[in-house]
C-alpha cells in the first residue's frame, strides 16, 4: 500500500522509542504531488534535499552519551521523501542505543535512510569537538523584501508572475525571507527564506514577491513547495536557466533545505542562516 501523509505520525500522539527502530521512518512517494504539477517521465530539474539534524545522541559501549550534528543529502530524483516527524522519532530511537563508534552510527544512518528515500543518500556527522568550526551565513542575492507592495492574496497564484520578453535576457539572483507555508497535515506554519537564480527574460520583482507571499496559507511539505515555485517560474517566465533554493527553519531539531535547478551550479552551501 502506498503511504499517504495522513497515515504518517504527524498530528498524532507518538511514543518516543529510545532503542534503535528503523521501522519508524515513514516514506511518502514524491510522485503524488508531482502529478498535481503535471510532472511525469523525465524531471525538468535535478537537486537535493539537505537535512540538518541537531538533536542526535546515542551511547558508547560504556553507556556514556555521545552527541553530533548530522547532515543528510537526499537526491531529488529519489522516489520518496521522508515525513519529518517520523525522521525525528527515528533519530530519537538512538538515544539509549549503544554503538561502538561514529562509523557504526553512520553505517546505520546511511542504510536506513537510503532504504527510506529509495536511493543512496549522503550522511555526514559533525562531532561535538568540531561544533566551533561550523559557520553561519545568509543567502546571497538582491532582497525582494525591500519592495513596498500591497498584497491581498495568500495562496499560490502562478498567473501573478510576469517577465519582460521584449528586452535582452538577464542573469539575477533574488532572495526573500517572506516565504511561509503550512504543514500539509497539521497546518502548522513552516518559515523559510528562498533564493532564486535565473537566466532569461527579466522577472518582474513585485510580481515575484507577491507570488512567494502567496504561499502563506498554502499547505504542502517543504520539498513540494520548492518544486511548485520552480515549475511555476519556469512555465510563466520561461528562463533558460533556473535554480530555487529554500532554507526552512528547524522543527523538532530538524531543518530541511530543498534545492532544485536545471543547470549545473554545484550543490548550494549548507550554511545555517540566522533564523535557523
Amino acid at each position: 500500500m502506498t503511504n499517504t501523509p495522513d497515515q504518517s505520525p504527524l498530528g498524532k500522539t507518538s511514543a518516543y522509542q529510545t532503542q534503535y527502530a528503523p521501522e519508524l521512518l515513514f516514506p511518502i512517494p514524491r510522485q503524488q504531488k508531482r502529478d498535481e504539477l503535471g510532472l511525469s517521465g523525465t524531471l525538468p530539474f535535478f537537486g537535493v534535499d539537505i537535512w540538518n539534524a541537531y538533536e542526535l545522541s546515542w551511547l558508547n559501549m560504556r553507556g556514556k552519551p555521545q552527541v553530533a550534528i548530522a547532515t543528510i543529502s537526499a537526491p531529488a530524483d529519489s522516489p520518496h521523501i521522508v515525513e519529518s516527524k517520523s525522521f525525528k522519532l527515528y533519530l530519537n530511537s538512538f538515544n539509549q542505543t549503544r554503538l561502538a563508534n561514529h562509523e557504526a552510527l553512520l553505517a546505520l544512518l546511511r542504510e536506513d535512510l537510503s532504504n527510506a528515500f529509495g536511493a543512496p543518500v549522503h550522511v555526514a556527522l559533525t562531532p561535538a569537538e568540531d561544533f566551533g568550526k561550523l559557520k553561519m551565513g545568509e543567502l546571497d542575492g538582491l532582497l525582494l523584501d525591500r519592495l513596498d507592495i500591497e498584497v491581498d492574496n495568500y495562496s499560490p497564484a502562478p498567473e501573478l508572475l510576469k517577465a519582460n520578453f521584449e528586452e535582452a535576457t538577464v542573469e539575477e539572483t533574488l532572495v526573500s525571507h517572506l516565504l511561509k507555508s503550512n504543514c500539509l497535515v497539521t497546518g502548522q506554519p513552516d518559515w523559510g527564506s528562498v533564493q532564486i537564480h535565473y537566466v532569461g527574460p527579466q522577472i518582474d520583482q513585485e510580481s515575484l514577491l507577491r507570488y512567494l507571499i502567496g504561499f502563506r496559507e498554502h499547505n504542502e511539505f517543504h520539498e513540494q513547495c520548492v518544486e511548485r515555485i520552480f515549475i511555476d517560474i519556469l512555465r510563466q517566465c520561461k528562463p533558460s536557466k533556473l535554480s530555487v533554493y529554500a532554507r526552512y527553519t528547524r522543527r523538532g531539531g530538524l531543518d530541511i533545505n530543498p534545492w532544485r535547478a536545471n543547470f549545473s551550479t554545484g550543490k548550494p552551501s549548507n550554511l545555517r542562516t540566522a533564523r535557523q
